[in-house]
């Protein structure tokens, strides 16, 4: 009777049970492990549930088990607290464990290589990616190289999101003014998929984008496809992406503004806004006092008034969405074949994925 069931299931991903990086296997791991233990509580229970009521049914025809001065058993008593308080035990240690071990601010420092930096910028509703070595952005689409370390610095332009790759590594929260990190490794080359794991408004169900590991040539290749983009990331087109738009497609920026995801996070990439730090400092320090009145434009970040809703705002513009955008769903390809001619660029990024993804 379940058959038919399990057989809806057979388009279904079990990404988390085949990850490609070392943090995702752990995670896999540590999933199966609990699971398990778990397991070892539940299987019992449903066993004699079952089991108890057959055992000692009313119309059983001989009832000699039945003790009528039974009070205590110490060894029934040690197995029913005793093996509950071993897996709670086994539970703790295990959650310990990975959790220091899986630490997302933790450096991969036992992975052979030099890490690669990325700075990642969640928009409404798009992902940035700044590559600070390459001096290079990219929309809507990560590509880094295989068997190296990952660094990655978070945050968000506006409300928060959940950046997730789950091939590759756990969530990791993105918040306005503030920065998070999250650390990760692709061992196996293929094409995986992202997107935004946490509720932002109305292009929430569009705001994915596709990871490509490949290997360190075919990387240095897309770096150079990058780099020949006649875009520029400056602090202007910034401002002007980071306005509310739905289902993007992926760009290509050659030359990121001098430190401008430290803005992004100070909230101050706007001319003439004071950074959070430098605000923060100057309220340790007492404060603007009265002066500070005249020039309080210039400490205001949020983009709504008080007490307005999200949905009431009238947005400048049009809210546009891209009408070629694949609606396929997500998906995760092994591949170690991959090459960047199979990573779509700027000049076809809105329906670069749709042969793939059917």
């Amino acid at each position: 009777m379940l058959l038919p069931l399990a057989l809806l299931l057979s388009g279904c991903q079990l990404i988390l049970l085949d990850p490609a990086g070392w943090v995702a296997n752990q995670e896999r791991d540590l999933l199966i492990a609990s699971t398990v233990l778990m397991l070892v509580i539940i299987v019992p229970v449903l066993v004699l549930a079952v089991y108890i009521p057959w055992r000692y049914r009313d119309s059983r025809k001989t009832t000699n088990d039945y003790d009528p001065e039974f009070e205590h058993s110490s060894l029934f008593e040690a197995f029913i607290w005793g093996v509950p308080v071993m897996i709670i035990i086994a539970l703790g240690a295990l959650t310990w464990i990975y959790t220091h071990r899986l630490d997302p601010y933790k450096p991969l420092d036992h992975i052979a290589g030099e890490p690669l930096e990325i700075d990642v910028v969640s928009l409404d509703w798009k992902w940035l990616f700044i590559y600070p070595e390459q001096d290079m952005a990219v929309v809507n689409q990560l590509v880094i190289p295989t068997d190296r370390p990952i660094n990655m610095k978070l945050t968000s332009s506006s409300v928060m999101n959940t950046f997730s790759v789950p091939a590759l590594a756990g969530m990791i929260y993105t918040m306005a003014g503030m920065e998070t990190k999250l650390h990760l490794v692709a061992e196996e080359a293929g094409q995986y998929y992202g997107r935004s794991a946490n509720y932002s408004g109305p292009g929430y169900a569009h705001m994915d984008f596709e990871t490509f590991a490949v290997s360190e040539d075919e990387f240095s290749s897309w770096v150079n496809t990058v780099k020949s983009s006649s875009n520029t990331m400056s602090d202007e087109t910034y401002l002007q992406l980071s306005k509310p738009t739905v289902a993007d497609g992926v760009s290509y920026y050659n030359g990121v503004a001098d430190n401008l995801f430290d803005k992004i996070v100070g909230l101050c990439v706007e001319p003439g806004k004071v950074c959070v730090g430098e605000m923060m400092m100057q309220d340790m320090m007492g404060g603007g006092g009265l002066q500070g009145v005249k020039t309080k434009n210039e400490y205001l970040y949020d983009e709504f008034a008080p007490g307005e809703g999200f949905d009431q705002h009238a947005f400048e513009g049009t809210l546009h969405a891209n009408p070629d955008e694949p609606r396929s769903g997500p998906v995760n390809i092994k591949n170690p074949d991959q090459t960047v001619t199979h990573i779509p660029g700027d000049d076809s990024a809105s329906n670069a994925s749709e042969p793939v993804r059917h």
